[in-house]
């Protein structure tokens, strides 16, 4: 489109930043691999989450919100999820078990996601409500010679396709088993993988032409991304740790399923998440989840509001890893604290400003390959001019202080404070009203000094102000609590 700002993205495939030139401007289409749903999603899942949100909005506003797909899956198959049925559920059928563990912890995902500001995808399409697309895949690389039924399994043929390994640039003969099985004697190479296997009486299963059995993990991407993308996409993305074999196994099922070159045009892969110096995992005692950062005190003895983890995630570039810690969290809430305080004052002053459109310059960094840090400096410099309606536009396109709402920023506290409050006594509060309107004239009179020395007085006594507006008539509103 003439006029329009270039995105440059780095392309695992090519190990190269290039212009970005979808295959349909007005249907810009983008594949992302979501969570496997056998138990809460963990922080190392909330950085794909994450970036690829910034993405997506950077792609809608480039080129239209009705103009880009956006499809992330939920893996609801699973030998993890299983296990925990059968854990979790011993009593109930198997398959009624699975469902009851899955829908669980799908719904949790769904509420960690918003938390975080992602808005939903395009299709959040399930692996277990696409089975005869898989094996549809699977017949046509069986009659293509690119997949051989043995000992009961169907499986990929990777000596078959010339270009394999072309993702992850593994010599064939020192990949190991793309899948989640043990190699076994019946397999023609090592490398080849599981795309169906026959499942026991307490596994579950589905009618297929070679037996009751369940997909494997790799074919499942590749039928819901040609479901609803079709079988050449923009882009695919996920984690680094998913190049292979995951994503090198995705190609090779698509490319030869489809008779195609490519399966996505673009691969993109964010880095890895350690925590405080040190790998994330249960045997270390330091497996994050994100419903713990929002919802107890585990990690630093406090709870944590989604933007913070947002920001937390968004200070460093999507390709390099991330030691998330403690003191990265503080330092990230002490920036929303700062940018929200910021972006109130400017909309107090001047409403028009919450519907203010964002401009891209043509030279944004966020246009070389998601390059945020200088976005979130400038963020900081419009913090700093508490007048200028830009901050307003520019939190608002990173999905930054607009994911919880002024009126409910500490919402994890709420329940504590409204307790307190109704075991204070009438009389320790009865000025507080007072106060509080006295404020909102001010404001409103643009004497943000005195309205500021209100607010610092009233936290002193343990209040706490929250700012926003009357959805009915955009008028300010001030809401009170006692703190924690």
């Amino acid at each position: 489109m003439a006029g329009m700002p270039t995105l440059r993205l780095y392309n695992t495939l090519t190990r190269e930043k290039a212009p970005f030139a979808p295959i349909d401007a007005c249907d810009v289409r983008m594949y992302v691999c979501g969570p496997t749903v056998y138990d809460f999603a963990h922080i190392g899942n909330a950085r794909p989450v994450i970036v690829f949100d910034v993405l997506f909005r950077l792609l809608r506003h480039l080129f239209g919100a009705d103009h880009v797909t956006y499809a992330r899956n939920i893996t609801d198959v699973d030998d993890k999820i299983n296990a925990r049925a059968l854990r979790d559920h011993p009593d109930l059928p198997l398959n009624e078990a699975i469902r009851a563990v899955t829908e669980k912890t799908a719904e949790r995902f769904a509420a960690d996601t918003a938390a975080l500001g992602a808005l939903a995808p395009t299709h959040e399409p399930r692996a277990t409500d696409n089975i005869a697309e898989m094996v549809t895949i699977i017949r046509a690389l069986i009659t293509r010679g690119h997949a051989y039924v043995a000992d009961g399994e169907v499986l990929f043929d990777t000596a078959s396709m010339p270009t394999y390994g072309q993702l992850s640039r593994r010599p064939l003969d020192e990949q190991q088993a793309g899948a989640r099985v043990a190699v076994d004697a019946h397999k023609k190479n090592p490398a080849d993988f599981v795309l169906w296997k026959l499942s026991s009486h307490n596994e579950p299963g589905w009618d297929s032409p070679w037996g009751r059995g369940r997909p494997g993990w790799h074919i499942e991407c590749s039928a819901m991304s040609n479901r609803y993308l079709g079988e050449v996409f923009d882009i695919h993305g996920g984690g680094l740790d998913l190049i292979f074999p995951h994503h090198e196994n995705e190609i090779a099922q698509s490319c030869c399923a489809f008779d195609t070159q490519a399966m996505a045009n673009v691969w993109m892969h964010n880095g890895f998440v350690q925590v405080e110096g040190r790998k994330m995992s249960k045997s270390e005692g330091n497996f994050i989840t994100i419903a713990d950062l929002l919802d107890t005190e585990r990690f630093g003895g406090r709870r944590w509001e989604g933007e913070v983890l947002r920001l937390a995630m968004l200070m460093t570039h999507y390709r390099q890893p991330i030691d998330f810690s403690v003191k990265r969290l503080e330092e990230a809430r002490g920036l929303v604290r700062r940018w929200a305080d910021a972006k109130l004052a400017i909309l107090a002053a001047h409403p028009e400003a919450a519907s203010a459109p964002f401009a891209l310059a043509q030279d944004s960094p966020v246009l070389d390959d998601l390059n945020l840090y200088p976005a979130l400096t400038g963020l900081n410099g419009l913090a700093s001019e508490a007048m200028k309606g830009d901050l307003a536009a520019a939190s608002a396109f990173l999905g930054l202080l607009d994911v919880l709402g002024f009126e409910s920023i500490e919402r994890h506290a709420q329940a504590t404070a409204d307790l307190d409050l109704s075991l204070a006594s009438e009389g320790e509060w009865a000025d507080v009203a007072e106060q509080v309107e006295a404020r909102r004239q001010l404001l409103i009179a643009k004497n943000f000094a005195e309205a500021d020395r209100i607010r610092d007085a009233l936290s002193a006594r343990g209040i706490q102000l929250k700012d926003g507006k009357d959805p009915q008539t955009g008028e300010r509103v001030t809401s009170w609590e006692v703190k924690r």
